[in-house]
């Protein structure tokens, strides 16, 4: 399963950036990539920036990394209730309810990484057992339809737009 093979009409158009941000990838190849990589970006920012924001109003390091943690956990949900052909459309989730209650702020390097390695071979667990017709099955979410494997590549896609936003603002 390649990025190209996405059509538009399996995600909702605010996605877009983050599927077009990996270029052409194979889903199950950059989950098991991201899987390698990302711990080690976490491990290289020191634990002294992670309470850092780089604005008034905007989000620490650390929230920032929780919020990547917490919006896989809910994409990986949303897949499995449409690849189980759940027909119940499912609601937002609201990001700005979520940091504030997250408890990022007093978290360490060591347990982010703990927590992301534990969250991302979940997903590729469950993402495994998804074969073609599986992968092509849509449900509805925050009032959009949403295809399984659309949801795999937003994953991947939002883990790197937020990295790519750590390096450029952050550290």
């Amino acid at each position: 399963m390649k990025t190209s093979q996405l059509k538009d009409h399996e995600y909702n158009p605010y996605y877009k950036t983050y599927i077009e941000a990996l270029g052409e990838v194979s889903l199950m190849d950059t989950l098991r990539k991201q899987l390698k990589n990302y711990p080690q970006f976490i491990g290289s920012i020191p634990q002294e920036k992670l309470t850092y924001r780089y604005a008034e109003g905007k989000w620490t390091v650390a929230e920032v990394l929780v919020h990547v943690l917490d919006t896989e956990r809910v994409f990986q949900y949303r897949a499995l209730r449409f690849a189980r052909k759940d027909g119940t459309p499912l609601p937002g989730f609201s990001q700005d309810d979520f940091v504030p209650n997250s408890g990022a702020n007093s978290r360490s390097i060591e347990s982010l990484i703990a927590e992301y390695k534990t969250i991302r071979k979940s997903t590729i667990s469950l993402f495994e057992t998804f074969d073609e017709p599986t992968l092509k099955l849509k449900g509805v979410a925050s009032n959009s339809p949403m295809s399984v494997r659309a949801l795999g590549f937003i994953m991947c896609g939002h883990q790197k737009h937020h990295r790519n936003i750590i390096r450029e603002r952050y550290l």
